[in-house]
């Protein structure tokens, strides 16, 4: 049986006696306190061998106890816990030198799992830390499960160089996530330097990366310092890689490899202090197995795989996204507007192909657009009904007996049911991913455009996309876009 001493401070008594009972059942010997005078007390009479402790506490601040902790006692881990389920919370007691973070409400085997972790450690001397952070914005909004496990990898990477793979639908924020890992990183104060793969022509994207040289080709006048010398000391983010020429990705990986890169027309090697961060929408594994990317530079990327969850698998977020949005509109200059409880609902239930950028562009056009301060569910109702096809008037089965509508899945799913079955076993040609996003795509681009009269902003807008990717779907797809319309 364990016999060691943890000592649990939480103003919360359910949370004091739930904790103390679990890790009492392990054999542990659990003294708990409602507040930070006598946790302290404790640490600084020499007791515990490990420190549980809440963040907001009656006397004091949980996390200004860590770095007071771990000077006098250096070898006693310390675990926090919070309901501020914030990136800034995760960070911030991940500086501060906290073993481990915990999210409210936890799983008693989380903590239990992590207090083995800890005592198991040792003594390892001081957790990396950085300078303390009070500022109350916040680059990422969720306090969802989901997001909780993306603070907590954001958190973890804060005194590392490490390489990180983002990856997540369209409109998830994979470039906030990138900043964020780029500001709580020791790279800070250095350049955070983007550059979109999907928005740069093929025969540029060399240039683009590691600059060029004068009289390097037709056109090229004077030296360009390419994206890896403007991000010296700082963070590259590599948005949309997987859309990154095949001759490219060559070049990258030697980048990555060696440490060094030379110019577009150049022979000098330069030396590159950069950390890269990555982020795709697509299935890198999947261009791997068609050949279209390579695996050596998938594996050199996908170091720290940080996953962005689709907004439909967070929906409990979407308050605090609405409200965060409201705020920003409030700011500038927007008329204050609320929502009702029953228009929140509607949101919260709303698949939101977009994701938070659908949302966010919803909340502003609620905005600017409407004249009343509450929001009702009506005007939602009629927002979401000119969205993008979320349910198909009249497009149920002809004959079918009290309905009325089909959603777009249950169209999808109908339709690729009888493609299925009009091929032998069922099983229709590889490469179907590929073939069914393909047909609904241009479509729904073509629609979108007519729309909005060949408007290609408000038609990135009506699809919850990035305008330079709407522009290289429009390439890609061969689009004909004409000023009051488009022709096919």
């Amino acid at each position: 049986m364990a016999d060691e001493t943890i000592l649990v401070a939480d103003d919360d008594k359910a949370i004091r006696t739930v904790v103390s009972q679990a890790l009492g059942r392990l054999g542990y010997d659990v003294r708990a306190t409602g507040n930070a005078a006598t946790l302290w007390h404790w640490v600084s009479e020499g007791d515990g061998d490990l420190v549980i402790t809440d963040v907001i506490m009656p006397d004091g601040n949980g996390l200004d106890l860590i770095p007071q902790i771990r000077k006098h006692r250096p070898e006693l881990r310390v675990i926090a816990m919070s309901a501020q389920n914030t990136l800034l919370t995760a960070v911030k007691a991940t500086e501060r030198g906290a073993f481990e973070y915990l999210p409210k409400p936890f799983d008693l085997s989380d903590l239990v799992e992590a207090v083995r972790r800890a005592l198991a450690a040792g003594q390892t001397g001081e957790a990396a830390q950085g300078p303390d952070r009070d500022r109350e914005e916040l680059p990422l909004i969720g306090r969802s499960q989901a997001m909780q496990d993306v603070y907590r990898v954001i958190a973890r990477l804060t005194g590392t160089d490490l390489t990180a793979l983002i990856t997540g639908e369209s409109g998830t924020g994979k470039e906030l996530v990138a900043r964020a890992l780029h500001d709580f990183s020791r790279r800070r104060g250095g350049p955070f330097v983007a550059i979109n793969m999907a928005a740069i022509p093929r025969e540029l994207i060399e240039s683009e990366l590691f600059g060029h040289e004068k009289g390097a080709f037709t056109g090229a006048t004077q030296r360009y310092a390419g994206r890896f010398e403007q991000s010296q000391g700082g963070s590259l983010f590599l948005d949309e890689i997987g859309d990154m020429p095949f001759e490219a990705q060559t070049r990258l990986l030697r980048v990555l490899q060696e440490g060094e890169y030379t110019t577009v027309g150049g022979r000098q090697p330069i030396k590159t202090d950069v950390r890269i961060i990555a982020a795709t929408h697509r299935d890198l594994r999947q261009l791997v197995g068609q050949g279209r990317f390579r695996e050596d530079l998938y594996y050199r990327l996908n170091v720290v795989p940080i996953r962005l969850p689709p907004l439909r698998e967070r929906r409990e977020d979407v308050p605090d996204l609405v409200s965060h949005f409201l705020g920003q509109a409030l700011d500038e200059g927007l008329r204050a507007k609320k929502l009702t409880a029953a228009a929140m609902e509607r949101l919260s239930h709303h698949r939101w192909p977009g994701n938070v950028r659908e949302l966010e562009n919803l909340v502003r056009r609620l905005a600017a657009l409407y004249a009343e301060d509450t929001i009702d569910i009506d005007v939602i109702e009629a927002e979401l009904s000119e969205g993008p096809g979320l349910a198909l008037p009249g497009a149920g089965e002809s004959g079918a007996a009290g309905r009325e509508e089909e959603s777009l899945g249950e169209a999808v799913e109908r339709t690729l049911k009888r493609f299925f079955e009009a091929h032998d076993q069922g099983l229709p040609p590889n490469g179907l991913h590929e073939r069914v996003l393909a047909e609904v795509e241009r479509p729904l681009i073509e629609l979108c455009l007519e729309a909005t009269r060949g408007n290609q902003i408000k038609a990135a807008e009506l699809l919850g996309l990035n305008r330079n990717t709407l522009r290289k779907k429009i390439r890609e797809l061969d689009i004909q876009v004409v000023r009051g319309g488009r022709n096919g």
